[in-house]
């Protein structure tokens, strides 16, 4: 599995993420490949994307030098990861290599900039894990200017998502982005796309970080790390 950390394209590394991605590794026994992609707002969108695009096909092209199957490759991330993975499918696709990723793993994903209202004000207030006004910022960090918010791999929500590999949505409750993978899991099931998703009760944005004291964090990553063995076999 290839994994996009989050952070919101601004923050973070494949080192603040490495606990997160060593679980995976062992609990679905499966190579994991942390991507340390161009961080913003010094590297501004596409730059990340095209770098994860190129560590998919890279690492096809090179499967038998490290020892992995070509044929069973994932991909994954956190927040602005899930952006990233998400985009880096829908790159693939429509550049004729719709067969080179198996299975998506997008957990509390940014996939559109506009978030409601209703999300913002009871969500995302001052002191949540993740601020609405915050979350603005990162994509402010991101883009390079207002009309990228209409590009489908910037904010992948409003993309065509058909053909797209099965994907497992892990969604924290009290997440101000919680919506927008809701709203995802429907448009990929209505395109016909295998989407299995989980709200995990209680959890907040970036909870998966917390599985050494987190109960639920140990049951979305036991879950999800299943459900990576069933795709990839």
């Amino acid at each position: 599995m290839v994994y996009l950390h989050g952070g919101g394209w601004t923050l973070f590394s494949i080192d603040t993420h490495d606990r997160l991605m060593r679980e995976y590794a062992a609990r679905a026994d499966i190579v994991v490949i942390g991507v340390d992609y161009s961080l913003s707002p010094e590297s501004k969108f596409p730059r990340a994307l095209h770098e994860s695009v190129d560590v998919v096909r890279w690492l096809r092209q090179h499967a038998q030098d490290i020892d992995i199957d070509a044929a069973r490759i994932a991909i994954g991330g956190d927040s602005a990861g899930a952006n990233l993975s998400l985009a880096t499918c829908l790159s693939l696709r429509d550049t004729g290599d719709d067969d080179a990723v198996r299975a998506m793993v997008l957990n509390y994903g940014a996939f559109d900039r506009s978030i409601s209202d209703l999300a913002a004000s009871r969500l995302g207030a001052p002191g949540a894990m993740l601020e609405a006004a915050e979350m603005e910022q990162f994509w402010l960090n991101y883009l390079r200017d207002a009309t990228d918010i209409d590009n489908p791999l910037a904010c992948p929500l409003r993309a065509d998502v058909s053909g797209l590999p099965p994907a497992f949505l892990a969604i924290a409750e009290l997440d101000v982005l919680a919506e927008q993978s809701v709203a995802l899991t429907a448009k990929l099931r209505a395109a016909g796309v295998p989407a299995h998703s989980a709200i995990y009760s209680g959890a907040s944005h970036s909870f998966l970080e917390a599985v050494s004291i987190a109960a639920v964090s140990d049951r979305a990553l036991a879950e999800t790390s299943q459900w990576l063995r069933d795709q990839l076999g």
